[in-house]
Parts: C-alpha cells; sequence; structure tokens
C-alpha cells in the first residue's frame, strides 16, 4: 500500500525483497493480466523463471463440479467462524466494512473514474465492479453458513484469474503488517536517529535526486550538515526501526511521554527499489534460505556496522507526515483490513475490487506456533507497492502488531489470484 500509507511486505524472500506502499504502480503497459478458468486449482505449481506476455482472454464457466467443498474457490469459513472451527468468532462484519471501503473510492474518487477509463480487460468496468460489490455484500450479510455464500457466489459470479508470472496463473504472495516502534517528538542522546517531513520545496527538486547518502549519511547521523536538516519529524533509538518505517511506509508510534500516534508516507525520492535481503545473500552474509524477517533482522542486531554498507545500496528516501492514529491505509486512499485487503499492481489489476486468494497462510496454532493452511479467502484490492509489479505478485494485509509481523515475516509461496465479477 506514493500519496498514502503503506505497510511492511515480510516474505519468504525477505523483508527487504518486496516492500509495499501505498503508492501509485507506475508499470508499463502490458497485455491483458486476466483470464477466466474452466477449473480452478488449488495445486501450486513451481514457480517459472519466465515471464510470457499473457494471451488474450477466453471468458469461460466454471466447472459445476464442487466436491468436496472446502477444496472449491468461495469456500471461505473465516467468514462465519474464524476459520479455526465453530465457536469462533468469525471476521464478517470487517469482511463487510472492507467492503464499504472499496465502494467508497469507487463513487467518491476521481481517480476511480480515471482508472477504469482505459482498463484492458473487456468487460470490467468500474459500473460492474460496483454493482458485484454490493451484491457480495448482500450475501455476506445475508449467508448463513460458508456453503451458502459459496453457492450463490458461484451461481451469480464470473471468476477472472490472473495469468500470474508465468502465463499459467501462478501468483507469488508474501504479507505485510503494520508495526510498532518507540518513538520521540526531540532528539536526545538515545534517540537520535530521525524520520523527515517532506521538503516544502521537494515538487522542484532537480532529477536525479540526492541519494540516502547525500540526505543522512552513511551512519544516517548527517545531522546538521544534511540538506534536509530541520524537517525532522520523529526521533528513533534503534536506527533499523527507522530504516523498517522507510520500507513500510507507515508506522504506529509509542511515545516516551505515553501517547500513541502514527505516521505515514508523503513523498520519496526517484529511486527504484534494492532488496537489502538479496544485497545480504549475494554477498555470502546470508543464505537465501534465510531470508525472513527474524534472520535478516538478527543479523543486523549481531553485526550494527553492516548497516552503514548495506542500508545506503537502497537509495532511496522516504519523507514523512503524523497522521495521529488513523488506521492504515492504501493507495486507494481507504483503510486497509486486516487479511481482507490486498495488495497489486494497480496498473494492471481492477482496483476496488472483489477478489478471492488462493493460497498458504501462516495461523497460530499450539504452542505458540504457526501452522500452515490453505485457504480460498475473499479480499479487496485496495492497496499497491514499488515492489508489487506484473500480474504475478500480491501482497497480503496481516494488520497490526506483533502477531500480525511473525505471520507476515514468513508468509511466502505461489498461489492464485481471482477476481469476481457480476454475471452480464
Amino acid at each position: 500500500m506514493r500519496k498514502k500509507l503503506g505497510l511492511l511486505s515480510l516474505s519468504l524472500g525477505a523483508i527487504l525483497a518486496y516492500p509495499v506502499w501505498s503508492a501509485v504502480a507506475q508499470g508499463t503497459q502490458q497485455s491483458p493480466p486476466l483470464s477466466i478458468p474452466t477449473q480452478p486449482q488449488l495445486q501450486f505449481p513451481e514457480e517459472s523463471q519466465e515471464v510470457e506476455t499473457p494471451p488474450p482472454l477466453k471468458i469461460l464457466p466454471l466447472s459445476n463440479n464442487c466436491r468436496p467443498r472446502h477444496a472449491c474457490l468461495g469456500w471461505d469459513s473465516q467468514i462465519f467462524w474464524g476459520g479455526q472451527g465453530k465457536g469462533k468468532a468469525g471476521d464478517r462484519w470487517a469482511l463487510v466494512k472492507s467492503i464499504d471501503n472499496s465502494l467508497y473510492y469507487l463513487r467518491k474518487a476521481k481517480k476511480a473514474i480515471q482508472a477504469y477509463e482505459n482498463y484492458p480487460v473487456q468487460g470490467i468496468t468500474r459500473e460492474r465492479v460496483i454493482r458485484s460489490l454490493v451484491r457480495f455484500r448482500q450475501l455476506v450479510v445475508n449467508s448463513k453458513s460458508a456453503s451458502q455464500l459459496q453457492d450463490a457466489v458461484r451461481r451469480e459470479f464470473t471468476f477472472y484469474k490472473s495469468v500470474g508470472n508465468d502465463n499459467k496463473g501462478t501468483v507469488k504472495f508474501t504479507a505485510y503488517y503494520a508495526p510498532v516502534y518507540q518513538a520521540s517528538r526531540v532528539r536526545t542522546a538515545e534517540y537520535k536517529y530521525p524520520l523527515y517531513r517532506v521538503p516544502p520545496d521537494f515538487k522542484q527538486w532537480a532529477t536525479p535526486h540526492p541519494t540516502r547518502v547525500e540526505l543522512e549519511g552513511k551512519d544516517a547521523l548527517l545531522g546538521k550538515k544534511s540538506p534536509i536538516s530541520g524537517l525532522e519529524l520523529f526521533w528513533f533509538r534503534d536506527r533499523l526501526d527507522a530504516y523498517m518505517v522507510h520500507i513500510q511506509g507507515s508506522a504506529t508510534l509509542k511515545l516516551t511521554n505515553g501517547k500513541t500516534t502514527s505516521v505515514g508516507y508523503a513523498g520519496a525520492t526517484d529511486y527504484p527499489w534494492t532488496s537489502i535481503g538479496k544485497e545480504l545473500a549475494k554477498d555470502g552474509k546470508l543464505p537465501l534460505n534465510k531470508l525472513t524477517l527474524p534472520e535478516v533482522v538478527a543479523f543486523f542486531k549481531s553485526n550494527p556496522l553492516e548497516m552503514n554498507t548495506y542500508f545506503p545500496r537502497w537509495e532511496r528516501f522516504v519523507f514523512f507526515k503524523e497522521t495521529n492514529g488513523k488506521p492504515a491505509t492504501g493507495s486507494l486512499g481507504v483503510p486497509v483490513t486486516p487479511e481482507r485487503s490486498i495488495a497489486t499492481d494497480k496498473s494492471l489489476m481492477p482496483p476496488g475490487a472483489l477478489a478471492i486468494v488462493n493460497a498458504s497462510f501462516p495461523y497460530p496454532a499450539s504452542g505458540g506456533r504457526l501452522r500452515y493452511r490453505r485457504v480460498s479467502r475473499f479480499v479487496l484490492d485496495q492497496d499497491t507497492g514499488s515492489a508489487i509489479k506484473t500480474p504475478g505478485r500480491v501482497d497480503y494485509f496481516m494488520g497490526s502488531g506483533y502477531l500480525a509481523g511473525r505471520r507476515a515475516g514468513v508468509t511466502g509461496g505461489n498461489g492464485s489470484l481471482y477476481y469476481l465479477l457480476l454475471k452480464e
């Protein structure tokens, strides 16, 4: 989830490999990114190393053979009992609120009209997306069970499948969350690593923009020698925390005076994303199979001087604004909802639309462990990011706090993505 707030993307391919900000995606023109399957497959193929041009779209009906139900698209028990078993509260009303957020964007935002004016998939219009969300909302509110909702959705909606990163529907999934950090409004001996406001003349800056090193120094302590000195917004005692906020684009802050506030994305210099995790692997500092959030954080905690080497390799610099505790907001300008919002490439995918993600995610298990379960989850497409490109990438919003961070940090793998629109 570059004008709104964004959040941290933590994948099995690494922290620092796929960030998501609430940003307006800047992609190139591609062939239509969606197709409609005859039979949804829940198996996850191996990720292809080749990216082909998507073929023309073919609209075909879903198979009527849906047995067993839990293995078919549209089975989402989490709506009714939390996905953990009967007796557990579901998130029906959180999903309804997320639908309402998409409807607000589609009906009120000028950029929604612009986004759908030349949408590359024939038959997908803003008006049809709105009708689809209104009907789906009615079904969510009135359905008594997961099977009843599943039957109605499969009967009334057309499923558009993302062609993925291999033109066969393979989509790489990561996850992001909203973390909480300690911070101070004033610099102290302990809190000395700043976040900065956007410069008032930023739009007039000549390009190429100054690099990260030029703005904050290799050790992030350039201070009064920095060209943006005086624009400090908050101060952190841990340099890694401040850097992570740059990656995620937003955070909740617990201040030294006991109060809580938040910061959100306000702008950034014009440099591409550089994966610090991949840089560590390239230099042999960490193996590729250990590029999870805990492993990368542990590396820098044990080797703090390495931050001077690796952090500047991402030349992009992010500016912030205080958001006073407002909910995490995606690139559409509406709040993102835990486990009901996703981020995709908005130059290709229909913003605000209803979708189904079909993938494996970690869930709490006994003994404080996480256990993976494959799910078919209804979501709203409400965010994007600088590293979320092509039809083959999805970032799944886990929520905020410690558990959400643990789950996001080990989410990764292949799955499928489908968009749902009312049959015409």
